[in-house]
């Protein structure tokens, strides 16, 4: 299993206790989802290495956790490891939502533009996430935010958005100019 082939769940944080139990910061929508979790990847120099769960608590977006078979002394070199679940665990959404890996290489077709490029990353900044939209050589960054999604076409692998007012000619006036510059220098 690889994590390309995963989601990451979370991370285990700190040692709980005397007998080995970890707290996992679970960094999802619904932590109450995972309240019968069997098993965990807990992603260990590069490698994903299941773990069976013994037994898991959860309070808001933390759970404390105990594994099977692990002794005290080998939890505390868990601690500080990211966490992750197969993608087929994670629960179908419809409409709008969508996960952000699910729509890289949709095609991005803009309200006023039209089709104005392939979306090549999303971006996660602390204020909002940004899509990537790569149009041949130019680079169009686009707030994903509710009010620029109009629809997501799963089926034709598109998604529909209003980009705020002059942004996208923003982009690709900047490319236009790059490359006159380029050639009034050759």
């Amino acid at each position: 299993m690889t994590t390309d082939e995963c989601y990451r769940l979370g991370q285990i944080t700190k040692p709980f206790g005397l007998k080995g139990e970890v707290i996992f910061f679970l960094d999802v929508d619904d932590p109450m989802r995972y309240a019968g979790l069997e098993s965990v990847f807990v992603k260990l120099k590069g490698q994903l290495i299941p773990y069976f769960i013994k037994n898991i608590s959860i309070n808001g977006n933390k759970a404390t956790v105990s594994f099977d078979d692990l002794p005290p002394e080998e939890s505390l070199k868990l601690v500080g490891n990211d966490l992750y679940l197969p993608l087929q665990m994670l629960p179908k959404l419809t409409g709008n939502q969508f996960y952000f890996h699910e729509v890289k290489g949709f095609a991005a077709v803009d309200s006023e533009k039209g089709h104005i490029g392939i979306i090549n990353d999303i971006i996660e900044y602390p204020a909002q996430p940004i899509f990537q939209i790569l149009n041949g050589d130019t680079e169009i960054l686009i707030p994903l935010v509710d009010p620029v999604i109009k629809k997501v076409d799963r089926k034709e692998k598109v998604i529909y958005i209003e980009a705020p007012n002059g942004l996208i000619d923003l982009y690709m006036n900047i490319n236009n100019s790059d490359k006159g510059e380029k050639q009034a220098a050759s």
